[in-house]
């Protein structure tokens, strides 16, 4: 058993760890899925001024995926062959140059070319950070961690929210479309703090200097006997591709982001129809969705983590989400349609962090490289589909209800099939690890 001291330098040590990682990485994914769903809001006055119909749109909004898919398991192998500091900062900087390019686009061609180059740009970027997080936090505190960075995809809708609808409300100044400073505004953070990556990020424990000689130590002996515990399940990448587990989880993954996406690139207009505000108060007031995802997801995340329990921690939220579709599919009232809409944000987002506990506890090493890039490319293609349906029912039918019904499907079917995977026993760690908590 764990003595108190041993317990004094695991608290400390993972204090230290979260207080330099999270808030950095958490800043890199705000900054990453703004640029990715600011286009949202752009529509609100982009898809007037190049005439777009909702079906283009959707498709636009959604083939970044297609792109992001192609390259997200090669980026993923190579970011753990050349470290996350030098990988990250280079698809930072790509994805920042084309979507400040995203402000030149004239055309449903020239869109779908730039929404396809930002996805081929940032693909690897989440995938690696997950891996990233695999190098420093051991199963037992990686849940908490996870949604504490994935906050970032909720705290920038409250930021971006705001945000996107006062540079909107330039429309005009300097002979530039509100959209057109969007993103341009939004798109130069991501280049200039791409360069800030390559002197701040840390690519592994044994380089952590900002650690104690002891801390580093001790850090380094519990995540190579976290890496112990795990087996070898997957000792290769190829054998984590073949694996009908990971295939599972992209599976799952898929009907979660389904759901998010269809959330995300819609919901700028969903609240625009219901309440009738200008483009700058719609900023404001789609925000309040997030805000309830960014608590629900970290109240989760560490409850999943204190309790080791990780399937019903996705199961039931993801039904939640589905549940708050539905509702705000059958209400016209502007104020129920926010609650029920934070409510199927906060479920849906509420699902991220257990997810993403599951398979990082069984993978590793260059197989967990692979394998949580196949998860997340094969389960981001729901950020091609989930918008795509809500643009060609929306074109069919002129009914964003109908199109929050069937959005509804998705994150159901994700809460029972995340009831398929067979949890892995807990693991006792060897007694060096100084730590009998280590569970998945």
């Amino acid at each position: 058993m764990p003595t108190l001291a041993d317990q004094d330098l695991e608290a400390r040590v993972f204090r230290k760890v979260r207080a330099r990682l999270i808030p950095f990485m958490f800043l890199l994914y705000v900054i990453a899925y703004l640029d990715r769903v600011n286009v949202g809001f752009a529509a609100l006055q982009m898809n007037r001024d190049l005439h777009f119909t909702p079906s283009e749109f959707g498709v636009g909004a959604g083939i970044f995926f297609i792109g992001y898919m192609l390259f997200e398991v090669p980026s993923n192998l190579l970011l753990e062959r050349f470290g996350a500091r030098v990988w990250i900062a280079r698809i930072m900087i790509m994805w920042g140059i084309v979507s400040v390019g995203m402000m030149f686009v004239t055309s449903v061609p020239g869109f779908y070319l730039l929404r396809f180059l930002l996805g081929l740009a940032e693909a690897g970027f989440f995938p690696g950070m997950i891996l990233y997080l695999t190098y420093w936090f051991p199963a037992a505190h990686r849940a908490k961690a996870i949604a504490q960075f994935m906050t970032a995809t909720a705290i920038a809708g409250v930021i971006g929210g705001p945000l996107s609808g006062l540079l909107l409300g330039l429309d005009g100044v300097g002979g530039l479309a509100g959209w057109q400073w969007l993103f341009l505004v939004e798109g130069l953070p991501a280049v200039v703090i791409g360069f800030v990556v390559l002197g701040y990020l840390t690519d592994r424990p044994e380089q952590a200097t900002w650690l104690e000689a002891d801390e580093r130590a001790w850090l380094i002996a519990r995540m190579r006997d976290d890496r112990a515990a795990r087996g070898e399940a997957h000792p290769s990448v190829w054998r984590a591709l073949a694996s009908p587990m990971v295939w599972l989880f992209a599976l799952l993954y898929f009907t979660i982001i389904s759901s998010f996406y269809g959330v995300s690139f819609w919901l700028p207009q969903i609240v625009k129809q219901f309440s009738g505000l200008s483009d700058v108060a719609v900023g404001f007031v789609a925000a309040i969705p997030y805000i309830a995802a960014a608590l629900v997801m970290v109240w989760v995340g560490v409850h999943s983590d204190r309790t080791g329990e990780r399937r019903w921690h996705v199961s039931i939220p993801a039904c939640v989400g589905a549940i708050g579709l539905l509702l705000s599919a059958a209400t016209d009232t502007p104020a129920i349609a926010l609650v029920t809409l934070s409510i199927a944000a906060a479920g849906i987002w509420g699902s991220l962090g257990p997810f993403w506990a599951l398979p990082t506890a069984m993978l590793s090493g260059t197989a967990a490289a692979g394998g949580i890039a196949l998860i997340n490319s094969i389960g981001n293609l729901g950020g091609f589909v989930g918008p795509q349906i809500i643009g060609s029912i929306v074109e069919r039918t002129g009914s964003l209800s109908m199109a929050l019904v069937a959005l509804a499907a998705s994150p159901f079917v994700g809460s029972i099939l995340v009831l398929l995977i067979v949890p892995a026993a807990p693991r006792t760690p060897s007694p060096a690890a100084g730590a009998a908590d280590v569970q998945s």
